[in-house]
């Protein structure tokens, strides 16, 4: 269902599958895209785990856990107030108010936002580009999106670090040409690489994401799984990638 105000869309609602979940996004923030999707699928989640949104946006990601498993907490952390208010309406119109909660402001000032320790799991799609790199939209809320001028990546390990309990995870989602400097942010941080795995269009193909769970206080030691492809040799969407979009009924009401 789409809202239109004077003839311009601006509020898109879709469920994540039959029955489930509703998400929203607007033209002008945040659209979703396939990695805030497969780093949805990729946490390891327990019930009652406390988990934290970096860079939350209008809540998706934060209804992807959840959709998966029902008794979580997300609490998710947010710059731009016109994304916090779509989270909220999010959040409410799930019945989820509870579980979903959005605080508005700056990752960089983590410490006057949310207490230290308090999460099990910290997940993020942060910004994949540095300063100057990349091609950015014009619009100033999707470049942030897309660029660390707003905050760095060392930036938002060192948030993960601050808010993880001890043996806590943080998953992400990034582009494999910056593993070297997210695995030195990560370490920076007290952050060990635990689990990673890269993300193809098909077998053969060059990786085009990778998702990566680190651990605070961990023992050095990665393990790095199958690449994740998300076609198969005839163009169709993999097992995995549809479950990764709910098409299977992988899920914990």
């Amino acid at each position: 269902m789409d809202i239109i105000h004077g003839g311009i869309n601006l509020e898109h609602w879709e469920s994540l599958c039959p029955g489930g979940l509703s998400f929203v996004y607007d033209d002008a923030l945040f659209r979703p895209g396939t990695d805030s999707f497969l780093l949805g699928s990729f946490p390891r989640l327990k019930p009652g785990a406390r988990v934290c949104d970096l860079g939350s946006g209008t809540g998706l990601l934060g209804l992807l856990l959840l959709q998966r498993q029902r008794e979580l907490t997300v609490t998710g952390v947010e710059l731009l107030p016109e994304a916090v208010q779509l989270a909220e309406k999010a959040a409410a119109r799930n019945g989820l108010s509870d579980r979903l909660v959005c605080r508005q402001g700056d990752l960089r000032d983590i410490r006057a936002l949310l207490p230290a320790g308090d999460f099990d799991l910290v997940v993020s799609n942060p910004p994949y580009y540095p300063v100057g790199a990349g091609h950015l939209p014009e619009a100033e809320p999707l470049r942030s999106a897309r660029s660390e001028a707003g905050c760095t990546l060392e930036e938002v390990c060192a948030a993960a670090a601050y808010l993880l309990r001890w043996g806590g995870s943080f998953c992400l989602v990034h582009k494999p040409e910056r593993l070297a400097d997210l695995c030195c942010a990560l370490r920076a941080s007290g952050l060990e690489p635990k689990r990673l795995r890269l993300v193809c269009r098909r077998a053969g193909d060059a990786p085009s994401l990778l998702l990566l769970e680190a651990r605070r206080g961990g023992r050095p030691g990665l393990d790095i799984a199958a690449p994740l492809c998300l076609e198969d040799g005839a163009g169709r969407p993999t097992a995995e990638l549809d479950a990764a979009y709910f098409r299977t009924k992988e899920t914990n009401p």
